[in-house]
């Protein structure tokens, strides 16, 4: 199966700086994703013509199986976290996996930001800057793929270096626990960890190595898919312009069992700290 994810930045072009839901459905489209992980989704945004963006991307892709977990609700600017209720009746930013095939469970894992702000150093700045976090979440869902069932997760993780690597152990941990014997685990979305240190850290095995940021020239893979348990790559990733957002889509097609190995090696940046990817959606 034809696994994707894509930070969509809530469906604007870096071009025109418009977000046009049509193109948003025509870049999907063109994905050609079995199973769909999106980050930084927008649903009844003004920005994004109030849209439902999941709606919109399941529809294009054809996958009646879907669903959104907003990470903050209001609009920019007046962000607030949820209030336990993932699925507001508001306007409201997050995650979201399309599927093709049918989703048997889905459940989310909640990830509260640090109560205070947090000291970080950007490029170009000498001195760190203060910074608040935004919550983070990650969607699970159990996929009942024509091969098997296969556990897929969508994550956005923190840009705050360290904290995001904290995030990716603690996840990869739970959700190897709690996976069912012999089923595949399979971690797709925008890490904000250069590759390899995402794999080194999860101690997972990367089923795709390919720049993803920025979009025109990318240097940097932020974006990971990474895999626990018997399922492989069987063709090179690809890293997909789409012609929207600042991240390219990173795109792979997998088979279920046999001996995993890493996925054909695509150049990427080497494992250095260039500081963190700043968030474009408006939150400290």
């Amino acid at each position: 199966m034809r696994l994707a994810t894509f930070n969509i930045l809530h469906g604007r072009s870096t071009v025109d700086d418009r977000v046009d839901v049509d193109r948003f459905a025509d870049a999907v489209r063109s994905l050609d994703a079995d199973v769909l992980a999106l980050q930084e989704v927008d649903r009844d945004q003004p920005r994004s013509h109030r849209a439902d963006l999941t709606a919109v991307a399941a529809e294009a892709a054809g996958a009646e199986h879907h669903r959104f977990v907003a990470t903050l609700v209001g609009e920019p600017g007046v962000w607030a976290a949820p209030t336990g209720e993932h699925q507001p009746g508001q306007a409201a930013y997050g995650i979201a996996i399309v599927s093709r095939y049918p989703v048997l469970e889905w459940r989310t894992v909640v990830m509260p930001p640090p109560r205070t702000r947090v000291p970080v150093r950007f490029p170009g700045r000498r001195l760190p800057s203060l910074v608040r976090d935004e919550p983070r979440a990650a969607l699970v869902a159990r996929v009942d793929a024509p091969a098997g069932r296969v556990t897929v997760v969508c994550a956005h993780l923190t840009f705050v270096p360290g904290r995001n690597l904290t995030q990716l152990v603690r996840l990869t941990r739970s959700l190897a626990a709690d996976a069912p014997h012999d089923e595949p685990v399979v971690l797709l979305g925008d890490l904000n960890i250069e590759a390899p240190q995402a794999a080194r850290t999860s101690g997972w095995h990367p089923l795709a190595t390919a720049a993803t940021f920025p979009v025109a020239a990318p240097t940097r893979q932020l974006d990971h898919v990474l895999a626990h348990g018997p399922v492989r790559a069987t063709a090179p990733a690809h890293a997909v312009d789409t012609g929207m957002s600042d991240h390219r889509a990173l795109v792979v097609p997998v088979a279920l069992g046999g001996e995993h190995h890493a996925s054909p090696t695509r150049s990427h940046a080497a494992d250095e700290d260039r500081g963190p990817t700043v968030p474009t959606h408006g939150a400290e």
